[in-house]
């Protein structure tokens, strides 16, 4: 049984789009799952997103087995293209075109279930501090004070020279320590 999920008006060039989108084709859902979460380019958080709601209908609403599912096919259309213009010199302008892309992923089952290669942790969850009040805020300026009454102190006892301090403070540590 096959299980369709859609993306629509992505704000990605279909051609940027499918240079990733080729690569998850045939491959078990864990091992795509795994190759989205591994990519540094902006697509793979939209289309990890994607197999994940894929995954999840197959799941809840077709009752499918998840070690079964893997990607059948990925297409990757062209959507609706904004159109821009640049100004240039003399007057003239250049056409810029903000492409949008649609996604269409199709998951099936296979015959006989696949053992996934990796384990996906889901990312661990913060604990929320319920009785600790929130820390006060400080102004930008109070800690700038802050940190340059602590860089004063330290010159003074000795704790780090005079060239590391005004190396601390960005060089503005001479003008204000000659004038007091």
């Amino acid at each position: 049984m096959k299980q369709i999920a859609k993306l629509k008006y992505l704000h990605m060039a279909p051609r940027k789009v499918r240079l990733i989108a080729d690569t998850l084709k045939g491959l078990p859902i864990s091992e795509a799952e795994a190759q989205l979460l591994t990519r540094s380019q902006r697509v793979a958080g939209p289309l990890l997103k994607l197999l994940r709601s894929a995954i999840a209908n197959a799941k809840n609403n077709a009752k499918l087995d998840s070690n079964k599912l893997f990607v059948e096919s990925i297409r990757v259309d062209q959507g609706p293209m904004l159109k821009r213009i640049l100004p240039r010199a003399q007057g003239r302008t250049t056409p810029i075109q903000k492409k949008m892309s649609h996604i269409t992923v199709v998951l099936e089952e296979a015959a006989a279930p696949t053992t996934p290669r990796f384990t996906i942790a889901p990312p661990p969850k913060k604990e929320k501090k319920h009785g600790a009040p929130p820390p006060p805020v400080v102004s930008k300026s109070a800690r700038g004070e802050k940190f340059y009454n602590l860089i004063l102190d330290a010159v003074y006892n000795n704790k780090i020279d005079y060239t590391t301090a005004s190396d601390a403070l960005g060089m503005g540590f001479h003008y204000i320590a000659s004038n007091e």
